[in-house]
């Protein structure tokens, strides 16, 4: 049985000397990660250090968000996989349908990320979703079949160590959430195509849900066979909201 996992996204938010307070709330509300779930927190490059330290002598994982797919050179602004590495991070977040919005990601930038988290030793979160308008559009099928299919080519032998998060574009921010057997249904849709590129791991993949899952919803999102968790937003900036979905993974 695969064990559930969940993500707090703090996107562009938090200071580093705001971080190890909220890391602190997590702890205490999650007995330090050690609650049959597996807790990640993934941070704004300037807060890894401090939250690395807050999260000393506890069972919850350190992510980034971002990395570039080259191991160094004149990429001013990057941050390489060995330099997340060295921080002590753990996780690292490629092609969320922001970078894809609004810093033109595509899939093949996204495939050559996670092959670079791989070979680092680094565990990829990968998120594929669709738009509203290509849901609207009937091409709901097509674009999950083909992100899955382009961001993980050439990695089938590494389907155990890779996390996926379907995100609804759509349901992103704003306030809207696909119902649990929507979002069943297109993590159904992932297993299978996850099946067909490499059947023997395809079931060892954890598919998180990451369109405005909140404490209300959660349970019932995380009770479908293929929702293994969830990738949080708004609600991980807040301890209670957050460790409330984390039990709700239970």
């Amino acid at each position: 049985m695969r064990t559930k996992i969940v993500a707090g996204n703090w996107k562009m938010n938090k200071l580093p000397s705001e971080a190890p307070a909220l890391i602190e709330g997590i702890r205490k509300a999650t007995n330090d990660g050690d609650c049959g779930v597996d807790v990640v927190v993934c941070v704004p490059f300037t807060d890894i250090p401090a939250a690395a330290q807050a999260l000393k002598g506890s069972k919850i994982g350190l992510g980034a968000q971002n990395m570039h797919w080259k191991d160094a050179g004149a990429y001013t602004g990057e941050i390489s996989a060995a330099m997340l590495k060295d921080l002590g991070v753990q996780y690292v977040i490629l092609g969320h349908s922001e970078r894809r919005q609004y810093f033109a990601e595509t899939d093949e930038t996204v495939n050559l990320k996670l092959k670079a988290a791989l070979a680092a030793g680094l565990t990829p979160i990968v998120c594929v979703g669709e738009t509203l308008e290509e849901r609207e559009e009937g091409k709901m099928q097509e674009v999950i079949v083909r992100q899955v299919s382009e961001d993980l080519a050439g990695c089938q032998e590494d389907f155990a160590r890779i996390v996926i998060a379907y995100e609804p574009v759509w349901a992103i921010g704003t306030g809207k959430t696909a119902t649990s057997t929507q979002a069943q249904e297109v993590h159904a849709l992932i297993r299978a195509t996850l099946a067909k590129m490499n059947p023997e791991q395809a079931d060892e993949v954890r598919i998180q849900y990451g369109g405005s899952m909140k404490p209300e919803n959660a349970a019932d999102l995380m009770s479908k066979p293929d929702i293994d968790g969830g990738l949080i937003g708004g609600a991980a900036l807040k301890a209670d909201s957050f460790a409330a979905i984390v039990h709700a993974g239970k």
